[in-house]
Order: C-alpha cells, then structure tokens, then sequence
C-alpha cells in the first residue's frame, strides 16, 4: 500500500516576505540585540524579554522591502529598521503601563515581571537608541520622517486614552486614533525604507501611502479580531479591548445602532476589567446582530485595496508583487 504524501502548506505572503528579506533582517536583528544592551543588567534583560517574544518584525521588514524595492540603497535600511522596531517596542512597553495589560503576545508583559517604573524607562531607553541609530546614517531627511511619526504616535496614545469609555467617540474619532497610533508608524518604516533604497519623490510617496493604508487594515482587522474576527468566535483573548474601554469600531457602530438595552449592555461592561465572559458574549451577540464585525472588517478591505494601488505606479516586479499579497494576508487573519 502507497503512503500518501501529504503536501506542504503553501507558505503565506508573511513567510515569503521573511525569505525576501532574510539577509538584511539578519543584519537588523544582530544590530537590535547589540543596541538593547547596556551595563545596568535590568535594561537588556527587560528589552530582550520583549524583542524575543516572538513577534514577526513586520514593520522592519518592511523597510527592508521597500529598499530591496528600488535596489539602489545607500546601507542605512538596517538602522532605520532596527530604529522602527524599538520605536515600536517602547510603544509596547508604554502601552501595556497604561492599558494595565498583563499578556502581551502569550506572555506576561514586561511590566507583570518588572513593574510598570522600569516598563516605562526601558522603554524611553529603547526610543534614545532609536534616534541615535537614526542620527548615525546622517540623513536628515529620513530622521525627520521618523521623529514626526514618533511625536504623531504620542498624540495618537493620549487622544485614544482620552476617548477611553467615552460614549460618544465617532467614527471620526476612532480613524484618528488609529492612523496616529499604527498606521503612521507603517507609513514611516515604509517611507524610510524607500529612501534608504534610492526612491524618487513619486515612489517615496507611492511607499509612504502603501504603508499608511497598510497600517490602517491592519489596525480595524486587529480591534474586529479582539471580538473573534468575522464570525464573531469566543475566545481566551476576546473582549480585552472592551475591558479595557477602548472605542474600537465595532463598538461605536453599535452603540450608534443598537437598541436602549444593548447601548445598555454595551455600556455596563466597556471599561470593566471584571467584565465576566457571560458579559463579554452578551456584546459579541450585539455585535452579531448589527454585522458591526464584518463591517469593520470592509473597512478594513477599503483600505487594504488604497494600500495595493499604491503601488501600481511603480513598475511591476517580484517585490512589488508580493508587498501587495502581504495587504491581502493582513486582512484575510480575520476569517
């Protein structure tokens, strides 16, 4: 009797972006695990807890791709990497502090081990050495992107703090909190990354809108994964935003939409952070009814399809290609 070979997964646009960029994300890692050291022992013990916890580096990698992209960079893409990846990292730290997080990629956050003082600190460290490798490439025009982005990013975590638990946050609102807080980052790594390759105007612009649209998907699939994606699935993680109080869009739409009792329920367990699991699916439910999920998630396609044409200024190429299906994968997690 013949074995049946069973065929290999077909690897994901993610998994291809890593083989795309593999030899430079060597480069980048080496260059981030040297620069979270330091001789005050609890600075790179704390870093490195969070830089290994396994996250895929897609923002790094980005830069890296959009280089790879115009193939005539000058070497800076690996500390403009390394810089977006603790720029991002320190927002991690900051974040979890004021979300009280206590998991933060299946571990406990940084400040569940260290406290919520050094969480902060690392984090300002990991942001210093952010700009020093930024000033050491000596392009300006790059430091100046990534500076704005890092200010912009700021603004976006006090105006999503602000709105905590606040009824009346809008649609409005909520695509400003998350352009600010994710979506300028992406735009920036990606900005940089096609300096650093050589871009002209036209196709630094075409990179920095691929990266804004990029980060945008990427933010409305995360908040509609938070209620279990497009089915609406329960979960161990779901609900975190709700007991968090964070006015994601699903919860905006429904609190616009839904009857007294459910604005009610809506109302009762946002902001809980012992909202019970009867709690959290009572909203899911909410959410259901009103298709507040899969209309987060068009939105998300709206911005994903913005992200892909982008791109179609540039001339057609196996990196340009896959920059596009990476669009698609980031929103096709939700289903």
């Amino acid at each position: 009797m013949l074995t049946q070979i069973k065929e290999a997964p077909a690897a994901t646009p993610i998994d291809r972006l890593l083989n795309a960029t593999a030899d430079d994300m060597a480069k980048v890692n080496a260059l981030i695990l040297s620069r979270a050291d330091s001789h005050v022992e609890m600075v790179p013990e704390l870093a490195r807890y969070l830089i290994e916890s396994g996250g895929k580096r897609l923002r790094p990698m980005l830069t890296v791709a959009a280089a790879q992209l115009f193939a005539n960079g000058n070497g800076s893409a690996i500390n403009f990497a390394a810089a977006v990846e603790f720029m991002h990292n320190a927002t991690l730290l900051h974040d979890d502090v004021v979300d009280e997080s206590d998991m933060r990629r299946g571990k406990p956050a940084a400040r569940m081990v260290w406290g919520n003082k050094a969480s902060i600190l690392v984090g300002d460290f990991l942001l210093g050495q952010a700009f020093m490798m930024m000033v050491e490439t000596r392009d300006i025009d790059s430091l100046g992107v990534l500076s704005a982005a890092s200010a912009v990013m700021a603004e976006g975590e006090v105006f999503q703090l602000a709105k905590t638990g606040d009824l009346t946050t809008s649609p409005e609102d909520y695509a400003a909190v998350i352009r600010a807080k994710t979506a300028v980052l992406f735009e920036a790594a990606c900005e940089v990354g096609a300096m650093a390759g050589g871009a002209d105007e036209a196709g630094r612009k075409a990179l920095a809108q691929y990266g804004l649209e990029l980060g945008n998907a990427f933010q409305l699939v995360d908040d509609a994964l938070d209620y279990g994606g497009q089915a609406g699935t329960l979960g161990k993680n779901t609900g975190d935003d709700l007991r968090e109080g964070k006015m994601t869009l699903p919860i905006i739409l429904a609190l616009a939409e839904g009857t007294e009792v459910e604005r009610d329920t809506i109302a009762k367990a946002l902001g809980d952070p012992e909202a019970t699991v009867e709690q959290v699916a009572d909203v899911v439910a909410i959410l259901t009814r009103l298709e507040t999920l899969p209309r987060t998630l068009a939105k998300a396609h709206e911005h994903a399809r913005a992200a892909q044409q982008a791109l179609e200024v540039l001339p057609a190429s196996d990196m340009r290609a896959l920059l596009s299906d990476v669009v698609e994968f980031s929103v096709l997690r939700a289903y």
